[in-house]
């Protein structure tokens, strides 16, 4: 099977059956994972529903956030792994698909209102921008030495009611909470207990509960475990002894770079392993070399006088892959490749003579994949003009605001035109590939069986003629497909006798596929039915069904042209490539639940 490594751009190629045995391995953790015997989501679904209801009843969330975090969809998280190609043996990383299943959104939710929480800290590092800026002017003693120290496996030993615990005393102290929700701080810690402790999925048809830490995949988790190692890191650096306390202390997640005394880092780990009171949170280190280490994507320098210097760091296992010029994707991504590696190298590089050297190293990288010399030359002056220009300090006129963004498959001559027509209008336009290579080789995830999909478009087929019906659900497709069966029992059954069909000749029915049948006398195809695609959104969802009923033309059995009303404007496209059905109608300022003013967040306190 073919899987992308943990981190960087390289794709492996695992034997399956070895990549089964080592996940099932993993999974046989008994302090962190435990099998079950049936899918619990029907009953985490009901608790999660009376909490909702609650809230919505005290008037703490609005009818549109209930309407965003009520768990329509009931996708069964899936989880997948992937393997870390940079360390020793290769171990996996599980990754919990959480995306439709009925805490997903819940989750997005919570990881608003609690980002704001995170990095209030001097040891917090955003990214190696920033440790570049702080470490320029750093000078080391010779007593001295770089260190760093790495968790292992930080989110799956995250101790959840401690952190709970840190969580409520910090939103507790949090004065600009009531400015960006209603809820209070007892609610918020509810709902993220129930988001941190109904954590399950299923994995080669088995299904697990984790019953430790947090998983990662859930949009909040990454904050919790954050919020924890901010507590953690206090009480470690407020209560190491003398000779091994650190000088310097800087961490991202659960990466740490350190400044201690020499031959003190055994001590240092032997304490940082004890602070953790539940003895989960472990420790491994690595010392500096060569007086050389790295840290994220930096590699940290240590010169003869004790000062700093820093270089971009690459990994052993890194490819030097990067999107192809030749590839269908749009230029402005294409350029935007050498702009990010560009600045990074302005932001960590901080010698101008290493500077050259690694631009060299860029330009070197991406030639083998194809960029030619104008497209640096297009980006380098772009970025020389920015510096020069500086920030504007003029407020922008409102009339020249963007009203609202679309988001558009990228096919190669259209999408360009369609993007100066919106910017006439000041409408932002963004550009996405449909298909790539990593979506049409890497399935790396339990298959979902067809009835158990949800967020779709489907089609459901007659077997007597050529017409069929469309229809667009958000819960499991064989939920809905189940209630047109029974309509159009519902309606046969009626019409079995003279008398009853003819005493229902007047009578409206309600179902379109009943309809049909009641005057066709056909029967449904209900096994040959079919998902036509998948969507998250409900108003794209709305957008999608209405353009494939439209496609359908007479061989259509809906009534209507579906819950969206389609411009005609628009049958050219959809007479044409499979591809339109893709659009994101995504708008800024028409009040679309899709967006993250629907969370739990106040609608007031946002933009």
């Amino acid at each position: 099977m073919i899987i992308g490594a943990d981190k960087g751009k390289a794709v492996v190629v695992v034997d399956q059956d070895d990549y089964n045995e080592k996940v099932s391995n993993m999974l046989a953790d008994e302090k962190t994972y435990e099998k079950l015997n049936k899918d619990p989501t029907a009953v985490y679904k009901s608790k999660l529903v009376r909490i909702i209801n609650r809230l919505t009843v005290e008037k703490k969330i609005t009818k549109q956030q209930r309407d965003f975090l009520y768990p329509t969809a009931e996708n069964i998280p899936r989880l997948y792994a992937t393997p870390k190609i940079h360390k020793e043996n290769c171990p996996y990383r599980p990754i919990v698909d959480y995306t439709g299943s009925i805490a997903y959104n819940v989750s997005r939710s919570l990881a608003d209102i609690l980002a704001p929480l995170v990095g209030q800290t001097i040891h917090h590092v955003n990214n190696s921008g920033q440790l570049a800026e702080e470490l320029t002017s750093y000078v080391i003693d010779d007593n001295d030495m770089f260190n760093s120290h790495d968790v292992v496996s930080l989110f799956t030993n995250t101790p959840i009611d401690e952190a709970l615990n840190i969580i409520k005393c910090k939103l507790e102290e949090d004065k600009a909470l009531k400015d960006r929700t209603l809820l209070t701080v007892d609610d918020i810690i509810e709902l993220l207990k129930f988001v941190l402790t109904t954590t399950y999925f299923v994995f080669r048809g088995t299904m697990y509960r984790q019953k430790f830490g947090s998983a990662m995949g859930s949009p909040v988790s990454p904050i919790v475990s954050n919020l924890f190692m901010e507590w953690l890191e206090q009480q470690a650096i407020h209560t190491a002894p003398l000779d091994c306390k650190p000088k310097l202390w800087k961490r991202y997640v659960d990466d740490i770079l350190e400044v201690i005394q020499k031959g003190s880092v055994d001590k240092l780990t032997q304490h940082l392993n004890q602070v953790d009171p539940t003895n989960s949170i472990k420790f491994t280190h690595e010392t500096e070399q060569d007086n050389r280490i790295p840290f994220l994507d930096t590699l940290i320098v240590k010169k003869p006088d004790g000062s700093i210097k820093l270089l971009v760091y690459r990994k052993k296992t890194h490819t030097n892959q990067y999107l192809n010029f030749q590839s269908h994707h749009p230029l402005q991504h294409k350029l935007g490749v050498i702009r990010t590696l560009l600045d990074r190298m302005n932001k960590v590089v901080t010698e101008e003579s290493d500077k050259e050297a690694e631009k060299q190293t860029i330009q070197t990288a991406l030639q083998k994949c194809g960029y030619p010399q104008w497209a640096f030359e297009k980006v380098e002056s772009a970025i020389k003009q920015k510096q020069q220009q500086g920030k504007p300090a003029k407020k922008k006129d409102d009339t020249n605001r963007n009203k609202g963004l679309v988001v558009i498959p990228y096919v190669q001559g259209l999408s360009e035109k369609a993007q100066r027509i919106f910017k006439k209008h000041n409408i932002a336009t963004a550009m996405k590939p449909m298909t790539t290579l990593r979506n049409i080789l890497v399935h790396p995830k339990d298959k979902r069986e067809k009835d158990k999909i949800t967020d779709c478009v489907y089609e459901i087929p007659c077997q007597g003629c050529e017409a069929t019906y469309v229809g667009e659900t958000g819960r499991a497709f064989g939920t809905r497909k189940q209630e047109h069966v029974k309509s159009v029992e519902k309606t046969s059954k009626n019409r079995f006798t003279r008398a009853n069909r003819k005493a229902s000749e007047s009578e409206f029915i309600t179902s379109a596929l009943a309809e049909h049948v009641a005057q066709n006398n056909h029967v449904i195809g209900w096994e040959d039915s079919a998902i036509l695609t998948t969507e998250n959104d409900k108003y794209t969802r709305w957008v999608k069904e209405s353009i494939w009923i439209r496609r359908r033309g007479t061989q259509s059995m809906n009534r209507v042209d579906g819950t969206f009303k389609l411009s005609h404007l628009y049958d050219v496209l959809i007479s044409g490539d499979d591809s339109v059905t893709s659009i994101n109608t995504n708008k800024k300022s028409t009040g679309n639940p899709s967006r993250s003013v629907h969370h739990l967040a106040d609608e007031k306190s946002r933009p």
